[in-house]
């Protein structure tokens, strides 16, 4: 199960859990996410990774989240003109409160273009 919110179906992201405290987001990338440069909004991006991220941590039963974001980096390595993106996440170390994530952010090449790491605060 995944969180459920509006605005990650208005986005259509596709997930699929990878292991237990891992995750696979995919975007299909729309003309309105393209900057003036031509390339992927860097909002759009960390949108993506922070998605994936907080949902390394399974949601309740109605589907709402149990982890915040309490920190949220994110390091552009390469621009992108993709037609899809892909964003792997893990939790690296659960703590009774915070979880560490990780997050890598793939184009339709397989290229790493972002990473992202975040601190969650388990609800």
């Amino acid at each position: 199960m995944f969180i459920r919110q509006p605005f990650d179906k208005f986005l259509e992201m596709e997930y699929e859990r990878t292991t237990e405290n891992s995750v696979k987001v995919t975007l299909p990338i729309k003309e309105l996410y393209i900057d003036s440069a031509g390339l992927i909004h860097g909002g759009i991006i960390s949108t993506l990774a922070e998605v994936a991220l907080c949902n390394t941590v399974a949601p309740d039963e109605q589907g709402r989240q149990q982890a915040v974001t309490a920190d949220l980096n994110v390091t552009f390595l390469k621009s992108s003109k993709s037609s899809v993106l892909t964003a792997r996440a893990f939790a690296v170390k659960e703590g009774r409160n915070l979880i560490h994530a990780d997050c890598l952010i793939y184009d339709d090449e397989d290229h790493v273009i972002t990473k992202a790491k975040a601190v969650l605060f388990n609800k």
